[in-house]
């Protein structure tokens, strides 16, 4: 199934039901008085969350919702029928702008939740209602109102405790396989990853924490380059970022610069995520480059950052990562309490 994180798409609420015009006709009464009913009400757009989406895939396709128009009144003083609300359902995580503005509409951040984005109209009045005792006949109704309508996009963020960063071909996708029951494509070149992977890791018996793996960044991320902007967002809701740095011989670049060049690329995109708690890996201890391991170590314990080295392919250090992940978890959930 393809991952789409970014639609747009005009919705329209339904138009409210035209008041009657009508007139009581019983036997004996031959002029009765006005019995035209009031319109319905138009339907409603409304998005809610759904828990079984992941995906916005199903809106890339449809770019269009009307809602239900409202029901004409009728004789009696019968009122017409409210238009049926018409439900989009978006995954949990789902934030919805104005497209023209760009103003957040709402961030539905939890199962269930819901934002109306185009009120339906209002239903006109029936001549019933515009009788007085100087006009004691009246030959009109109102109009139902007209719906709102709008252009909305939909752009989903993971959401997600621990974020997976790092250079394309660092080792996010391996480490997750290992971790998680995630199973994302795994190849030795970049780029392999073409969509985020969330994972549920568990650490102990009643302790667990989702991961996201972020396909890899490169300079310029920020405006674009390569899968760059696309997926900065789902690192926005992660309480704690866990930044792999490839270390083997086979790398390139050094790793202490490939590290500041995906924090720059974090920076620019949002400053608020370099303030981000960060834990950084050294990853492919297995196939070292002694030279590569010291440097970053060294650059690490200067500036006070916590290091772990691990390899996904031997296990090395991976259960220690997992309980250092949780107990960080814990520790932020505390401070957040307080």
């Amino acid at each position: 199934m393809r991952f789409v994180d970014y639609v747009e798409i005009d919705v329209k609420a339904g138009n409210g039901g035209r008041g009657c015009v009508s007139f009581r006709r019983e036997k004996f009464i031959p002029r009765g008085g006005p019995d035209g009913g009031d319109g319905g009400r138009g339907g409603h757009v409304i998005v809610r969350t759904d828990p079984q989406l992941h995906t916005l895939l199903d809106h890339a396709y449809r770019k269009t919702y009307r809602a239900e128009n409202g029901r004409p009144g009728m004789g009696r003083k019968m009122h017409g029928r409210d238009g049926r609300d018409l439900i989009i359902r978006v995954p949990v995580g789902t934030v919805v702008r104005d497209a023209e503005t760009g103003e957040v509409i709402a961030d539905l951040d939890a199962p269930g939740t819901e934002v109306l984005v185009a009120k339906g109209g209002r239903g006109g009045l029936g001549n019933a209602r515009f009788a007085t005792a100087v006009r004691q006949a009246p030959r009109f109704a109102q109009p139902g109102e007209p719906g709102e309508e709008r252009r909305i996009a939909l752009e989903l963020k993971l959401i997600a405790d621990v974020g997976l960063i790092g250079l394309p071909n660092a080792g996010k996708s391996t480490l997750i396989s290992v971790i998680s029951s995630a199973r994302p494509k795994i190849a030795d070149y970049p780029f392999t990853t073409l969509k985020p992977n969330l994972g549920v890791v568990k650490a102990g018996e009643h302790r667990s924490f989702v991961v996201a793996d972020i396909p890899g960044l490169i300079e310029g991320a920020h405006r674009g380059a390569g899968l760059g902007y696309r997926f900065l967002r789902h690192v926005e809701r992660t309480k704690l970022l866990v930044h792999l740095v490839d270390v083997s011989e086979l790398a390139t670049g050094d790793p202490v610069e490939n590290l500041l060049k995906v924090n720059r690329e974090l920076e620019l995109y949002s400053s608020g995520l370099l303030q981000r708690p960060q834990i950084v890996v050294a990853a492919k201890t297995d196939i070292a480059s002694e030279e590569r391991l010291k440097r970053l170590r060294e650059y690490c314990k200067m500036n006070g950052i916590p290091i772990i080295e691990i390899s996904a392919l031997t296990g090395r250090g991976v259960e220690e990562l997992v309980f250092l992940l949780a107990q960080e978890l814990d520790r932020l959930r505390e401070q957040d309490k307080a």
